[in-house]
């Protein structure tokens, strides 16, 4: 029989109220945020915009997911976390390749668009980035969800340099380049949610191992 209310495995942990509205108040921004984005990078023909629009998407239903997670033991939390960082590498894979196809496809954006848009989604994500830091310490799950704050936030600062440069040089490679960089982080960020959520479930495995063999041994 595997252990269910070992201390280090917290069974069903309380939820803090102070998580779950965070996560509350991240999920509409993200969501909000996702459809200004994706307009504005499709009308304006920005790539940077469009990844960065992805990732709101991404990082909505990531919140979602782990709304629906907070509450449950270590292995479902850590299960969910692996899921959102198989997520974020897949969009970071996309992007690559929307990027890479842009090169020799892609046309001039519109850099006004790009800044206008750009710094509302990094005064909006900055936000959401404070109330999460608090919580960047936890288990994968909890750590997946401040690192995906902290890369929407570093992707909407990289999006506005991409429009300067864009006005700067009058030339597409600013955009597709902080594309490019945007998909790299998404690739890092999904593989330390990926790795920690992986050693969490192989703890919690060995210790619900070692549990059933004691309780073997005592007869029980």
């Amino acid at each position: 029989m595997v252990c269910t209310n070992c201390a280090s495995d917290g069974g069903a942990p309380k939820t803090d109220p102070r998580w779950r509205r965070a996560l509350w108040i991240a999920l509409a921004v993200n969501a909000v945020m996702f459809s200004v984005e994706i307009a504005a990078g499709l009308s304006g023909g920005s790539r940077a915009l469009q990844a960065d629009a992805l990732d709101f998407l991404g990082d909505t239903a990531n919140y979602a997911i782990s709304l629906g997670v907070a509450g449950l033991m270590l292995t479902w939390r850590a299960r969910a976390a692996l899921a959102k960082g198989a997520t974020l590498a897949l969009l970071g894979l996309y992007v690559l390749a929307s990027s890479l196809w842009a090169v020799w496809h892609g046309g001039l954006p519109h850099a006004e668009t790009m800044g206008v848009v750009g710094l509302v989604a990094l005064a909006a994500n900055a936000t959401v980035a404070i109330m999460l830091f608090r919580f960047r310490g936890g288990d994968a799950n909890m750590r997946s969800v401040w690192i995906c704050s902290r890369n929407d936030a570093i992707g909407n600062a990289a999006v506005v340099l991409a429009a300067l440069g864009v006005f700067g040089t009058g030339t597409r490679w600013p955009d597709i380049l902080v594309a490019i960089v945007m998909a790299g982080l998404g690739l890092w960020g999904g593989r330390q949610i990926i790795m920690q959520a992986l050693g969490e479930l192989r703890a919690s495995q060995q210790k619900g191992a070692h549990v059933e063999h004691r309780y073997s041994r005592s007869g029980i």
